[in-house]
């Protein structure tokens, strides 16, 4: 949960010190590169286009993967359990919202332009979705048959 919050919290919280600090340093190259929080004053103001002009995407880009990428790495060590596609959501989501940040400048939805703050949060909802359906859906083919003993 901590990395929601920042991406490198769950690894200083798992003790993976170097880990977490990389992502820190990571979060704030491109949060500071991309505009981030100028965007996000912006969109909550409603003044999207000041927010597209304002957002850097050739860094903006990078977010969702680092960001998805630091909570499942961060999850995969608090949990300690070696689940083999617990990794789909996450690679789904970031998927999603990098397709979100990609299309903001211009996808309007019934009219109004969500802009690049809100599409790439609304994509993340889908991107959950299928990666846990792809999950669901390949657990039932790798499962063992149990032995009839």
């Amino acid at each position: 949960m901590w990395s929601i919050a920042l991406p490198g919290f769950g690894q200083l919280l798992n003790r993976r010190y170097i880990k977490g600090l990389t992502f820190i340093f990571l979060e704030f190259l491109i949060n500071i590169n991309a505009n981030v929080n100028t965007i996000i004053f912006y969109s909550f103001l409603g003044d999207i286009q000041a927010a597209i002009d304002k957002a850097n995407y050739q860094w903006l880009l990078f977010y969702p993967c680092v960001y998805f990428f630091a909570m499942w790495d961060a999850y995969r060590d608090a949990s300690g359990e070696n689940k083999p596609l617990i990794f789909l959501p996450f690679v789904f989501s970031a998927y999603f919202m990098t397709v979100g940040v990609i299309y903001s400048p211009v996808l309007k939805i019934f009219d109004i332009l969500p802009g690049p703050v809100f599409l790439p949060l609304l994509s993340i909802i889908p991107g959950v979705l299928v990666g846990h359906i792809i999950k669901s859906i390949l657990e039932r083919f790798w499962r063992k048959p149990s032995s009839m003993a």
